[in-house]
């Protein structure tokens, strides 16, 4: 075959997709068999319109426009220029100097624009998101049809990115919609964004959702809906919607280099916004389930320090004192692999399972200690308690640097290590709380340096064993390798008593 055979192939071949493409068949190759055929042409096409959608939904979508005073400042040196009568550029300067930059340092009033989606009519609430309202004096919901109403803050959360408004209902007849199942929606399904793109409202764009369970380091319990139906500024607390018409996702973020939509747009889904709207409403707050526990990722070199077939759960670095688990019931170095009956596949998963317990619940909890699987029963608290608590935990007992001492050293795993006394408190910060072997010294070259460990960092277990001397760490590092250990799990305090996991290897 040559290249212009091949070419002219090619050519038929894609000129019967668009022929087919116009007919509203779905073109499929010669060598497909029957029963395939009638099983692709058995699946759902792409809507040949989502015109009548569209129609239905763009009335209870709405733009939001806030405005915030801020004050003006003068800056040194920048003064407006003296014009001669008359210029047409004095009307310029006057905008700028006078009212955008505040005239004598006075306060301006900065805007900006969202969007939302009413949820209840009779009510008047609407949702968005809350950095569009974030610190806002004023808030005005312009609907579709031109008119405005002001809006009042019902409740906001920060950790979700969520905020619910208030309009009264009796000013206007509003169109609600409702929240769909996220966890239906699947990967290829086709999508409708509608917001107000800089600026531009009651604008509708259409995708598929191109991935599901998101973590875009955007807070503490990121699952976002992936899509690529075009999301621009402007378009922050819109809904996404599926082919039925149903809220499944609050668009929420962007990855763009330019600031504009390159197919690569993320929504809150509505499994997660649906909770935290409710009780928004109800209470103006969330409350959240607490655990009381600090976790980290379990990696493949923790999950072998372990005894663990696979890398899966997360670990346990710390426990909150005052906290739920406070009595032992779960401890540092345990592995939650199940929660309240849900698996916990990896760490972030355990973080929204917790949060979206109802406080005082009484749960099982699944860990791993000892190469052992157990079950534990826990009684949450309240997330919002608990951060205050979490708080003084971490900010307790620091002191004061002071000078260097000899103390009895031993060098392993390119560390030196000593014992910690009242001088090496006081020379590091170290709390008089934390308890172990400190680090005096890493080689910059060895394992250790690798994996972050740093001078003034306490080793208090090593593979679950609490060691408090050089000799219990060397002789801990002994056992290890003669068990053929390839890495030897290290607990590490912090100066403050904050402690993380480090696997360290030993080869």
């Amino acid at each position: 075959m040559n290249a212009a055979t091949s070419f002219i192939r090619i050519r038929r071949a894609v000129g019967a997709s668009l022929m087919a493409g116009a007919l509203g068949l779905a073109a499929l190759p010669a060598a497909v068999a029957p029963a395939e055929a009638q099983q692709l042409a058995a699946q759902p096409q792409g809507p040949a319109s989502v015109a009548d959608l569209a129609e239905r939904l763009l009335e209870s979508v709405v733009n939001i426009s806030t405005s915030q005073t801020v004050a003006g400042s003068d800056e040194p040196g920048v003064k407006p220029p003296e014009l001669p009568e008359g210029s047409p550029f004095q009307d310029f300067f006057d905008d700028y100097f006078k009212n955008r930059r505040g005239e004598g340092g006075g306060s301006q009033k900065v805007q900006s624009l969202g969007s939302g989606f009413v949820l209840d009519a009779e009510a008047g609430i609407i949702v968005t998101n809350n950095h569009v309202i974030a610190d806002a004096d004023e808030i005005e919901v312009n609907f579709s049809d031109g008119s405005k109403l002001k809006a009042t803050l019902k409740g906001r959360d920060t950790k979700t990115d969520l905020a619910v408004l208030e309009v009264d209902p009796k000013l206007k007849k509003l169109k609600a919609v409702s929240f769909g199942d996220s966890d239906k929606v699947r990967v290829g399904d086709w999508v409708m964004a509608i917001g107000n793109p800089f600026g531009l409202g009651g604008t509708v764009t259409v995708g598929i959702v191109s991935a599901r369970n998101r973590d875009i380091n955007a807070g503490p319990y990121d699952d976002f809906i992936q899509t690529d139906a075009a999301i621009n500024r402007g378009n922050s607390g819109g809904p996404l919607f599926n082919m039925q018409g149903e809220v499944i996702g609050i668009n929420t973020a962007i990855i763009s280099p330019s600031g504009g939509s390159i197919g690569i747009g993320f929504s809150i889904p509505a499994k997660m916004a649906s909770g935290v709207v409710s009780q928004l409403r109800e209470f103006g707050q969330t409350s959240r389930g607490w655990l009381g526990v600090r976790i980290q990722e379990v990696s493949d070199e923790i999950a072998e320090s372990l005894g663990m077939d696979s890398a899966k759960g997360a670990l346990v670095s710390g426990v909150i004192k005052g906290g739920p688990v406070d009595n032992g019931s779960v401890q540092a170095g345990d592995v939650i692999v199940k929660f309240d009956g849900r698996d916990i596949k990896a760490m972030n998963d355990l973080p929204r399972a917790v949060a979206e317990s109802p406080v005082g619940k009484t749960v099982e909890i699944v860990i791993v200690r000892e190469g052992k699987e157990q079950t534990v029963q826990v009684t949450l608290g309240r997330l919002e308690d608990g951060e205050k608590l979490a708080s003084n935990d971490e900010s307790a007992g620091k002191l004061e640097q002071g000078e260097d001492a000899p103390v009895s050293t031993a060098s392993v795993l390119g560390m030196t290590v000593g014992e910690l006394d009242d001088e090496l408190r006081a020379k590091f910060g170290i709390s008089e709380d934390v308890t172990g072997v400190v680090v005096t010294e890493v080689n910059p070259n060895s394992p250790a340096a690798e994996k972050g460990v740093m001078a003034g960092d306490v080793i208090a277990e090593i593979a679950q064993e609490s060691v408090s001397t050089p000799k219990d760490v060397l002789d801990r590092i002994n056992t290890l390798k003669g068990q053929g250990r390839k890495s030897a799990l290290l607990m590490l305090a912090s100066k403050s008593g904050e402690l993380r996991f480090v696997p360290v290897p030993m080869n």
